[in-house]
């Protein structure tokens, strides 16, 4: 987006909003729209979800937003998880209160993502990156990625994310990632395709 001013690094007053953003962001995404398909609550147990994995996220430093939170990024540096083992019984019982018997499904897909997972070298990985459905079509998303990806290459480190929706595979390979490799998820669910940067 032309002469936008820089994104910043999200602090501990920004989680509500990078949470709602990204929470409507994903809410018809193709992957996460079939993981919470309840049409009344799913927006509600999305927001909830991604609040706890945005807050576990906030003291990495890479926690990106742009002004206003029109787009948000949640990247994971080479030097930690996604979630701290301790992180993983209550973000079970999270599921579980929010989504009752459909948590399973939640954590099988989590599980999926999981072991598919990339091992062999040290990355950034990039969890979600979602523009406010009030601000899509303006590049503020891909700005931002492009952002951090800058970020990213001035140490030299490559990067990884999950395609959740094939509409946005091209604008990654646009910035340098290749497709890596792709994953199904259980009960017929959609397909999810793995891309893989070198540092530029």
């Amino acid at each position: 987006m032309a002469d936008s001013p820089p994104a910043r690094v999200a602090g501990a007053d920004d989680l509500d909003a990078v949470a709602e953003t990204l929470a409507l962001a994903f809410r018809a995404d193709p992957v996460w729209g079939w993981a919470f398909p309840d049409p009344d609550r799913g927006l509600d147990q999305l927001r909830a979800v991604w609040r706890f994995f945005v807050s576990s996220a906030l003291d990495s430093g890479w926690v990106w937003l742009t002004q206003g939170c029109t787009a948000a990024a949640v990247w994971i540096p080479p030097d930690r998880d996604e979630l701290r083992p301790e992180e993983e019984e209550p973000l079970r019982r999270l599921l579980e209160a929010q989504l009752g018997d459909g948590a399973a499904r939640v954590l099988d897909t989590q599980e999926r993502f999981d072991a598919a997972h990339p091992h062999d070298e040290a990355h950034y990985y990039l969890t979600m990156l979602g523009t406010h459905p009030d601000h899509r079509g303006h590049g503020v998303g891909m700005a931002l990625l492009a952002e951090t990806l800058d970020r990213i290459d001035a140490e030299g480190a490559p990067a990884f994310l999950e395609s959740t929706n094939p509409a946005n595979e091209h604008r990654y390979e646009g910035v340098g990632f290749r497709r890596h490799g792709a994953f199904e998820l259980g009960e017929g669910g959609p397909t999810v395709t793995q891309m893989w940067r070198d540092p530029r």
